[in-house]
C-alpha cells in the first residue's frame, strides 16, 4: 500500500523501535491511524489490548508510550520548526502537559506494582519540515492520542485508572482541538468517532507493521 492511499500518511512516517508489547501496540495504532484516520483507529485498539489481556499495569504502560511520544515530537519540533512563530508558545504548553502525563503515568504504574517501560528512541520523519507539516503531524497525533484513549477505556479494570485517563484523554482532545483552530479546521469535525469493520483495519495495517 503506498502513502498516497493513505488517510494520514505523515503516521505511517513515525518509527517506534522495540520488541515490547508496548512498542507493538504503538506501532499498530499508529498504521491504523494512518490508513483509516486517527479517530477510526478506536475499534482496533480496543480489540488489540482485549486480547493482549495484560491488566491495567500494560494498558498503563500502553499509554505512557503514547505519551511519551508526544512529548518526544514537541521536543523535536520546538528545536528543529524555525517558523512557528506564535504557535511556539502553544508548543511549549502542550509539550509541558504531556510531561505532566508521563510523570503521572510513570508514578501510577509505581504505585500499582508495575514498572514503567523505558523511553524509545522516536523517528518522526520530515514531520519538522516546516511549520504546517509539523502543525499538521502534531494535530493527526493528538487525535491519535484520544483514538488510543477511548479504545483503551472499556479494558481499563480499575475505576481509579479509568477515571485518571478520562482525565488525561480530556486534555488531548483540547490539545486536537486547539491545533485544529490554528490550521482553520473545524475543531469538533464529527459529533461520534466512526468505527471500521475490524478485519478491514487488521488487513489494511499489517504491511506497516514491523518488528
Amino acid at each position: 500500500m503506498t502513502s498516497s492511499r493513505l488517510v494520514a500518511p505523515e503516521l505511517a512516517t513515525i518509527h517506534v523501535p522495540g520488541m515490547t508489547r508496548q512498542a507493538f501496540l504503538m506501532r499498530a495504532t499508529l498504521a491504523a491511524g494512518a490508513t483509516y484516520g486517527a479517530t477510526m483507529a478506536t475499534p482496533f485498539i480496543t480489540k488489540a489490548l482485549a486480547q493482549e489481556g495484560g491488566g491495567d499495569v500494560d494498558i498503563l504502560n500502553y499509554a505512557l508510550t503514547l505519551e511519551l511520544l508526544e512529548a518526544k515530537f514537541y521536543e523535536m519540533g520546538l528545536k528543529e520548526v524555525s517558523d512557528l512563530g506564535d504557535e511556539k508558545k502553544l508548543a511549549e504548553e502542550l509539550r509541558d502537559n504531556e510531561n505532566e502525563h508521563v510523570d503521572a503515568l510513570r508514578a501510577t504504574i509505581e504505585q500499582l506494582g508495575g514498572k514503567p517501560v523505558e523511553e524509545p528512541t522516536f523517528d518522526f520523519g520530515g514531520a519538522f519540515a516546516d511549520r504546517a507539516t509539523f502543525l499538521k503531524t502534531a494535530n493527526t497525533l493528538e487525535d491519535t492520542g484520544v483514538s488510543a484513549y477511548n479504545g483503551a477505556a472499556p479494558n481499563i479494570e480499575s475505576t481509579e485508572v479509568l477515571a485518571a485517563a478520562g482525565s488525561i484523554v480530556q486534555v488531548e482532545a483540547r490539545h486536537a482541538a486547539l491545533i485544529r483552530l490554528i490550521r482553520e479546521k473545524p475543531p469538533a469535525p464529527t459529533a461520534f468517532d466512526k468505527a471500521s469493520e475490524m478485519q478491514e483495519v487488521l488487513d489494511a495495517i499489517t504491511p506497516f507493521i514491523k518488528s
